[in-house]
This record gives structure tokens, sequence and C-alpha cells, in this order.
């Protein structure tokens, strides 16, 4: 049984759902297997599908490899029948998920049964039983730091009163400028504190939120949109001018179905990049729109949700403005949102230490996916993306964005950039849009290449020609250090994205040749595997450039390099011209690089397992070890990257290339939002390892 923590609150409305969820990320940092635990389950479950909303949102973090019937304790119907029967059951079930994994998140109830007023002292004593240290979370909404120190103080008062143990406070939803305020009131309380500040959009119902109480239908427009949140309401009930000042971002208009033309114009001023994005129109009265203006809508392919309700205006204006949205694993971007806020306020290496969470050995997909962002988010780089338009790059940029993980700019007709966003209902407004058909910003980066590339006869008017490109202009921003780093090639080929880099950025020092490594993130370790990606035959020389340089990227991502020089022998068993480069290659990187642990030539089995290593190379260091695995041309490298990807269910991050002076990373064409997520949070990591910076 490993290491667990009880999340639990005094109230209703804390919002103790961002702190589970902040929690549960900060365990997958640190353990192979966590598991989530729901003593009591929520009593209104039934509207949800028959299941609590809480548990769904966490189970579905890829942390969590339990079923959801696993992770349930009993329902507070059990709990009024019969409390002692029912803590029974609650400590048994909780045993079964602590038994499969290395840390439990458990979190307490909801205080959405009003039959149990003693429901903390329930929590408290549960918390108690399971051995459980609790986590308390204090609502700090509206609340002075003296009123939160008077309820921590009630509040652990019973927790001790039941023989429970108090590991941490958090107060959340605290006035943005009572931060300090709140921590230094708590200091003292019984554990370490830390504070939340109030964000609403955690509290701002999605449009999917607005259906049931207007009991309304969805009758145009994009159902993922539904998952967009709404900020307010706005009931759009005079004339077309003045409901156009009245917009604001996420807004959910209301208006009768037989006012047209007030639906035209707001459809239009959503598409507009002078006017807010709202969030969905919604027509009331009974009425539908008329034919003529729905074919209308049909046919400029409009995405905004647009809902029809049998409510009049009032009825309608009342029951929107009461529904309190939650954060439930169908709104991503509430979800990235209550992540950031966790991650900026509260120390989560402090907190562990707490919880006496051992760190894990093993280094598992996601685990390295958390520690790239990490990196990426201590010291935010500036990256460009080329591809502005490009529906997963929208995506990604959102997701970017709210994880604050770089500053971005996107390359792009603005206009077309804005529609597709609004389309998409992502928000890239934090992001720097740039034309490179328009930009003034366009001359100086020509007159740049031109110096670069006169040599090799490009004048300024071919310079100027080249840069419209938008993988010459995202370079060129790189190479200016307008940018630290770009991204490219989720539509454009390798090829596209790679040579403007080799002629305008060009090698490091003492570097022959531009390489890529993919991290390859098996079940419990990351290996890195190169060239797979770029050299169709590279020379004993460039593999041995290669080899460096794999290490290098291996050590700026926590893997300790230990490398493989790979061939179909190992050391003196076989021979022919593609061992002897090996085995060339090897010498070069000794006498180069004389600390670097290197094997080869070497077979793949003996570089990888210990008792095939005893039995062809004994006391080598590298065998059986290997951390780096370097391949001997890319027909090699790309069909066993491939091979281990598809058949050991490994995540492959990459291509990343290295050995350029700046960084340039290409995208595969079937790049998925995450691995572009990934792969600029990679580069922005490089970026720090480079000299220098961005200047825009």
């Amino acid at each position: 049984m490993g290491s667990s923590v009880y999340v639990a609150s005094v109230e209703g409305s804390t919002g103790k759902s961002t702190v589970a969820l902040g929690v549960l990320q900060l365990l997958s940092r640190r353990v192979e297997r966590v598991g989530v635990f729901r003593p009591i389950v929520r009593p209104d479950a039934a509207l949800h599908g028959g299941r609590d909303y809480v548990l769904d949102l966490l189970i579905a973090h890829d942390a969590v490899g339990l079923e959801y019937d696993d992770c349930v304790g009993v329902t507070y119907d059990a709990v009024h029948a019969d409390p002692v029967a029912a803590m029974g059951l609650i400590v048994q079930r909780y045993h079964a998920v602590a038994d499969r994994t290395d840390a439990v998140l458990v979190v307490g109830s909801d205080y959405t049964d009003v039959g149990t007023p003693t429901e903390f002292s329930y929590n408290a004593k549960i918390a108690a039983n399971l051995g459980t240290p609790v986590l308390l979370v204090l609502n700090g909404f509206r609340r002075s730091p003296r009123d939160l120190r008077a309820i921590a103080d009630l509040a652990v008062g019973e927790l001790q009163a039941n023989h429970g143990s108090l590991a941490a406070l958090v107060a959340n939803r605290v006035d943005p400028d009572r931060i300090p305020d709140a921590v230094a009131a708590l200091a003292g309380a019984g554990g370490p504190a830390f504070a939340l500040p109030e964000e609403p959009l955690l509290s701002q119902p999605t449009v999917a939120d607005l259906l049931a109480p207007i009991g309304a239908g969805l009758v145009s427009g994009d159902p993922a949109l539904l998952a967009r949140e709404v900020t307010g309401v706005v009931i759009a009930g005079m004339t077309m001018p003045n409901v156009l000042d009245r917009l604001f971002d996420g807004a959910a208009v209301v208006t009768a179905a037989d006012r047209p033309e007030v639906v035209l114009g707001v459809l239009m001023a959503h598409a507009s990049l002078n006017f807010p994005q709202i969030s969905t129109v919604v027509l009331n009265g009974g009425f539908s729109l008329p034919a003529q203006v729905q074919r209308l809508i049909d046919g400029l392919g409009v995405t905004l949700p647009i809902l029809e309700t049998t409510l009049d205006t009032q009825s309608t204006s009342t029951a929107l403005t009461a529904v309190r949205g939650r954060l439930t694993k169908e709104s991503p971007r509430k979800v990235d949102a209550a992540l950031t806020l966790f991650d900026q306020h509260v120390d989560g290496t402090a907190l562990l230490d707490q919880l006496a969470v051992a760190r894990s050995s093993a280094v598992t997909p996601l685990m390295f996916e958390h520690q790239l962002i990490d990196q990426a988010v201590a010291q935010r780089k500036h990256i460009v993306l080329p591809e502005g338009d490009e529906e997963r790059i929208l995506r990604a940029t959102d997701v970017l964005l709210r994880r604050g993980v770089a500053d971005l700019t996107l390359l792009g007709n603005p206009v077309a950039i804005s529609a597709k966003a609004a389309a998409l209902g992502v928000d890239v407004a934090a992001a720097k849009v740039l034309d490179p058909e328009h930009d003034d910003l366009a001359e100086q980066l020509a007159a740049e290449l031109h110096r670069l590339r006169r040599h090799r006869g490009v004048d300024l008017d071919r310079a100027r020609e080249l840069v419209r490109d938008v993988s010459y202009f995202g370079t060129m921003m790189v190479q200016l250090g307008l940018a630290d780093g770009m991204v490219s090639g989720a539509v454009h080929t390798t090829a596209h994205t790679i040579r403007p880099a080799l002629e305008a950025v060009k090698t490091v020092p003492g570097v022959s040749v531009v390489s890529s490594v993919f991290f390859m993130c098996l079940q419990n370790q990351v290996l890195v595997y190169g060239d797979c990606a770029v050299n169709p035959d590279p020379t004993a020389e460039q593999l041995a450039d290669i080899a460096i340089s794999s290490a290098e990227t291996a050590v700026a991502f926590g893997v300790e390099p230990r490398v493989a020089m790979l061939s179909y022998s190992t050391g003196t068993s076989g021979s022919g011209t593609d061992v002897e480069k090996v085995s060339k290659a090897t010498n070069i990187i000794r006498e180069r690089a004389p600390e670097l642990p290197v094997e080869g030539p070497i077979q793949y089995d003996a570089a990888i397992d210990e008792a095939v290593a005893r039995t062809k190379l004994p006391g080598s260091p590298v065998a059986g070890r290997a951390t780096v695995f370097i391949f001997p041309d890319l027909n090699t490298g790309n069909n066993t990257y491939k091979a281990v990807q598809r058949s050991a269910n490994a995540v492959a991050v990459g291509p990343v290339l290295q050995g350029l002076r700046k960084p340039v990373n290409d995208l595969s064409r079937g790049a998925t939002v995450r691995d572009i997520v990934n792969t600029v949070a990679i580069t922005a990591v490089q970026a720090q390892q480079a000299p220098g910076g961005s200047d825009r």
C-alpha cells in the first residue's frame, strides 16, 4: 500500500474539485500508479447518467487506470441506513484500491445531502479509519482572512475530535488581492497553508449546462461547441445597434426567433474581428426561425450553437442566470485553467513531501510529459507556429496558453485565424498573430536572409519573396531572436520545415549534421532513439555527431546518457562495412567525449537486456543498461521506433531536431494536439539551453 491523501471540506461550493484535480496531477508526476477513491458518491448522480461527475472527472485522468466502479465507496442512502456498516464497506473498498496503486487520492463528500448536518464529522471518521491525512479545503469567497482562520480552527478541532490528522490547508476562491493575507492567517492552524484565487471561468456554466434548465434543444451549430463556457446573458430585445454595444466575450444572447435581423446581426458580429466572440444564441418564445433564414445560416456554415426554447424572455433569463457551472471532464478549458491555477499557487513539492509520497524510480510516459511541461513553464520562452490557421495548431495554442507553457506567435491571415478560432470555440487571443504577406517585419527578415544567403546568389528581391513563406518567416524570427524557437510540420513536409533552418540558423560549432531523436516512453522508462527521421545513411563522423548530440539532448531532458552504437554485431563477433562504420564512429566518440559512456558495435538485445549483456559483453558499463540508442542508418532507426511504438504500446515523442544553433522542430503531419503541445514544450526547453532569447 502506498501514500494517500483525503481532500475534504466543511461546506459546499469550495471548489474542492479544483484542488483534487491539482493533487491528482501532482501525484501522477511522482508515482507510477495513482488511484482515486470516492467514499460517498453524490446523491444527484442519477442526473448524470448514474455517475458521480467529480469521480468521472478524476478517473478520466491519464494516470488513473481504474474503472469507475472500482473507485466507489457507498451512497448517501447507505450511510443513512446504517452508518457503521457503510463505514466498514468504505474501508474495505478503499483498501482494494490502495492495494493496486502507489498513491490514492480520496475525495470527500460534497454537501449535497441536506439530511446530513454532521457531514464533515463523518468524513473525518472515514479519514481516520483509512489512516489518511486530510487536505482541508476552505471556501474563501467573500470571506476575510480572519473568517478563514476561524473556520479552519473549528474544522481542525472537529477533525482531531474524530481522531483524524491534518496534512495541509487550501483556501480556495480567495480575493486575488488577499492571497498573502489568507496564507498568513492560516499559518499555524496545524499544517502548511496555501491559497488559490477566485477564477470566474471555473464557476461559469457551459452551453451544454443551459439546455436542461430551459428545456432547450440544439437547432444549429457544432455540438462540440456546447463545451464553450458562458460568461453571462444578454437579452437582445432592443434594436441591432444597441444589441451590438452590449455584446461581450462568452455571452449567451437571448432573442425571439421572430427577430431574424437580430440573429443574423449577432452571428455576423461573432465572426467579425471587431466584436467579441459569444458562446451561443438562445431563441425563446417557442418560435422557429423562418425557413429562408435557417437556410441562409446553414449555407454560411455557422458553427455557433443556436438553441431553441419554448420559455418566454423573463423565464429564460431567470433560469439561465441561476445556472452554476461545474468542473467536469467535458470542459477541457476549465480543466486546464484549474491545473494552471493549482500549479501557480501551491508548492507541489512541499505538499507531496508533507504527504510523504516517495518518488517512484520508474518514469512513465505521463510522468515524462509532466516533466516537459514543468520545465517549459519554469522559464517561459517565445515559440512561433507558422501553421497558424490549422485546426490542431489552434487547439494546441489554446491549451499551451492556458497552461502557461510558452508565449506564442501564430503566422497567417489574422481574419482567417480569428474566424477559424471562433468556429472551433478556442481562445487564442493571448497569442500574437503576424501575416507574412503584409507585416512590416517582413522587410527586416528579408534583409537578414539576404545578408546570410547572398553568397549563394540570393538577392534582396528573392529574399523578400522567400520570407513570405511561413517557414522562412518563422525561421528568420528565430534567427534574429524575435522568437526563441519554431515548431512546424503539421501540414508541411519535413524538408519544408528544416530547409530554411539549415540555410539560416545553421549548426552548432563542431557539429557537422542536423539529426533527430525520439523519446520512446515505455511503461516505466524513457529511452532516446536517434537518428530516426533525418539522415538516410550517415558516415562514421556523422554518426559520432549524432550520438554526442543525442546524449546532450538526453541530459537536457533528465535522461542519464549511456550510449549504444547499434549494429548487427556485438563487439568483434561480426565484420563488414556497416560494422566497421559503427566501430569507427564509436572510436571517434571516445576521442571527442571521453567522459561519455558508450559501447559499440552492439546489438539491440545486448544493449537493453542485462541477461543477454552478461553473455555477449560482460563487464560493459553500457550493455544491458543503455538509454541512448544510435541506429546505423535511417532505414533501421525509423522502422525500429515504429515497431517498438506499435508492438510495445510505447509513446513516441518527437522527432526532436538537434544540432541547430537555435531550436526548430518538425511535427508529423499526423500529429495530434497532444503531440503539438509536447513538441512546443520540448522546443521551449531546448531554447532554455541555448544562449540569448527573444526580443519580441
